[in-house]
């Protein structure tokens, strides 16, 4: 059985971006910076103090990525707090943090968050009709998977 949580027109957006990746992610913001400012921003450390020193306007700062801002966003995701997530990540270079950014993305393809991981992704996500409007977005329901999982121990 599917379940929806409801996504206000007012989404609230986390920003994320790899070292090598932040002066992109900050060209973006800027650029789009007149739609961001009707959304909340939730963002990792470095990247959130950019942000609010680029944009002119308070971000929600978490921890660093590698000292556990990438969990707290995961958190974030799974209790239905982060509506949509744009994170700038480098494919060329391996993070010593690679299996907490795996672990972001897993969750945030588990609770069917909207996820952008590039520019071109991000500039349709945030020109889509459906940022400026309620949405249900559709949860999966895990109960059978748990059930399943239970009874494999």
């Amino acid at each position: 059985m599917l379940t929806s949580r409801r996504i206000d027109a007012r989404k609230r957006i986390a920003l994320v971006a790899h070292d090598n990746k932040k002066k992109d992610l900050i060209d973006w913001a800027e650029f789009n910076k007149v739609v961001l400012a009707k959304h909340e921003l939730i963002a990792t450390g470095t990247t959130g103090k950019l942000l609010e020193e680029k944009l002119d306007r308070p971000v929600k700062r978490l921890l660093s990525g590698p000292l556990g801002g990438d969990q707290q966003i995961g958190a974030l995701i799974a209790v239905g707090e982060i509506d949509v997530m744009i994170f700038f990540w480098d494919p060329m270079e391996a993070q010593p943090h690679d299996s907490d950014v795996k672990a972001l993305l897993r969750v945030a393809i588990a609770w069917n968050c909207i996820v952008a991981c590039d520019r071109s992704t991000a500039d349709f996500v945030l020109t889509s009709p459906l940022m400026q409007s309620d949405y249900a977005a559709t949860l999966p329901d895990y109960t059978e998977y748990l059930k399943r999982r239970i009874e494999n121990k």
